[in-house]
């Protein structure tokens, strides 16, 4: 059986891994930072070449395109509230189930029993339409 090789990595980059980074200042960082980007885009276009050469993509494969730090502009946002419980509790229906919810569908109810009627309109709404 043969042995597995350890990859050889140059010593110019050996010393340059071991680098204490709390030592560097803001602009060094920035640096070490682009010199990263470059190391990463480098890596990342002889993937693509030798995924080309194959007769794939990155995208066939699942991967997403990076173009930039940008997020979802929906991220973050408030959702109006979908559920409302006996104490006034509210929950938009996102994110782990509330323990409230959670009690009364074991004590038999469903979640649809909880729901907030979107169709009937606030006081507010009715107001205005008398007025008029």
């Amino acid at each position: 059986m043969a042995k597995k090789r350890k990859k050889q990595i140059p010593r110019k980059q050996r010393k340059q891994r071991k680098q204490n980074l709390t030592g560097l200042d803001f602009q060094s960082l920035l640096d070490l930072r682009n010199q990263v980007d470059e190391a990463l885009t480098g890596y990342r276009s002889t993937l693509e070449r030798q995924l080309a050469a194959l007769g794939s993509s990155v995208a066939s494969l699942g991967g997403k395109v990076a173009r930039g730090m940008r997020g979802s502009k929906l991220k973050g946002m408030k959702v109006a509230a979908k559920y409302r419980g006996p104490d006034g509790d509210t929950w938009a229906g996102r994110g782990a189930t509330p323990r409230w919810l959670k009690a009364a569908i074991k004590e038999g109810k469903k979640a649809e029993d909880f729901l907030i009627d979107k169709a009937t309109p606030t006081k507010r709404a009715t107001k205005r339409r008398k007025k008029k």
